[in-house]
């Protein structure tokens, strides 16, 4: 919006310094915060939120398939794995 950080966080109301932060990505802004730079700039804002964080099930059943599939070709290992160290008679004490 060719507006300096100063002049942003006034029409936001916050802080240039939270600007600077949310810029480098060391701090995020609430939603609402995020609203009020936005509308700052002269854009509009929709902010939708929604349940059902993660991925979609289905997608992720056939994630899973796949890997399943994937890990049956890999070799496998044998049943032992124990090493046998050779036996060596005990040192007789003079």
């Amino acid at each position: 919006a060719g507006l300096s950080k100063r002049e942003l966080a006034r029409r936001a109301g916050t802080s240039p310094a939270a600007i600077v932060t949310y810029e480098q990505g060391s701090r995020d802004p609430t939603v609402e915060t995020l609203v009020r730079i936005v509308k700052a700039t002269g854009a509009d804002a929709d902010v939708r939120l929604a349940a059902g964080i993660g991925p979609d099930p289905e997608i992720a059943g056939q994630r899973l398939v796949q890997v399943l599939d994937l890990a049956d070709q890999l070799p496998r290992r044998p049943a032992s794995r124990r090493v046998a160290f050779p036996s060596f008679p005990s040192p007789r004490s003079s």
